[in-house]
């Protein structure tokens, strides 16, 4: 019935206070192409474009989904060091990691994905560790011997260079749109706010004139989803805190805004010094 009328299950069944009904997708619909996995976030931007003037409040933690989609290599690592690695699904055992041009039908579903994403304005809470744990993945690989061609993880390194000076540049005119494009004239607004601490985890909070609801980074590549009144409360005052607590740096303070991608940018080149150096032994 819920399905039929569109109507949430949990707004229908009475909840003790501290208790909230989510929703995921189970591992064992997966099967781990990048292909499948993109198809089910399209989905998800398409129901909240369709309601009305939807906003999105973002808590970055570590990868930056979202902006990966503007460099599909880095999205295809990502996803192979979740399934091989951390959930070690068994078709990815003996494989190496190889040098394979994205699918065209994946390449447009991720050009999908970010034209919606960069069509809904957002508010997004940066810290210190962006990207730290994906360069971290990289060097785990070349030094494991995972790649078919060890120079990719050079490679690897290159876009996450390319990643940091499209970032920059939508943070500088505070405005969302796709590498190798112009910023619009309008629309698209991006708000980076950089939380000097950690951010401890990654949660995409949405709201539109319709309703308000969550997701929430869970199990590696999995996420919870609700629609919780109380619970979405909860969350959206803790985001509004940390955004209180953190520094806008996309348009103004551009002192601070040269800093963190200073920053970032060393710890990229030093990552790739170290495969460099390896590679030339």
């Amino acid at each position: 019935m819920c399905n039929h009328f569109n109507i949430s299950f949990d707004a229908l069944i009475e909840l003790e206070k501290g208790k909230v009904v989510f929703s995921y997708p189970p591992f064992e619909t997966y099967d781990y192409k990048l292909e499948s996995y993109l198809e089910g976030i399209l989905s998800a931007f398409q129901k909240l474009k369709a309601l009305g003037e939807p906003e999105i409040i973002l808590a970055i933690k570590n990868t930056h989904f979202f902006q990966l989609l503007n460099f599909p290599q880095l999205v295809r690592f990502t996803l192979y060091f979740w399934a091989k690695t951390h959930l070690r699904v068994e078709e990815y055992k003996d494989q190496l990691f190889k040098h394979e041009k994205t699918s065209e039908s994946a390449f447009s579903l991720g050009k999908d994905i970010l034209s919606l994403y960069n069509s809904i304005p957002s508010k997004e809470i940066f810290d210190l560790e962006l990207m730290r744990g994906y360069l971290r993945q990289i060097h785990y690989y070349y030094k494991s011997h995972l790649f078919e061609d060890p120079e990719y993880a050079v490679f690897l390194c290159e876009r996450i260079e390319m990643m940091s000076g499209h970032l920059k540049a939508q943070a500088t005119v505070g405005k969302k749109f796709i590498y190798g494009t112009e910023a619009p004239a309008s629309g698209n607004s991006f708000e980076m706010y950089l939380n000097e601490t950690i951010n401890t985890d990654s949660t995409f909070y949405y709201r539109s004139k319709e309703l308000e609801g969550l997701y929430i980074s869970h199990n590696i590549m999995n996420h919870l989803h609700t629609e919780d009144e109380n619970y979405v409360k909860d969350s959206k005052s803790i985001m509004e805190k940390q955004i209180a607590n953190s520094s806008l740096i996309s348009i103004v303070n551009e002192r601070e805004r040269n800093n963190y991608f200073y920053e970032f940018d060393r710890t990229i080149k030093i990552f790739k010094q170290k495969i460099t150096a390896d590679l030339e032994i």
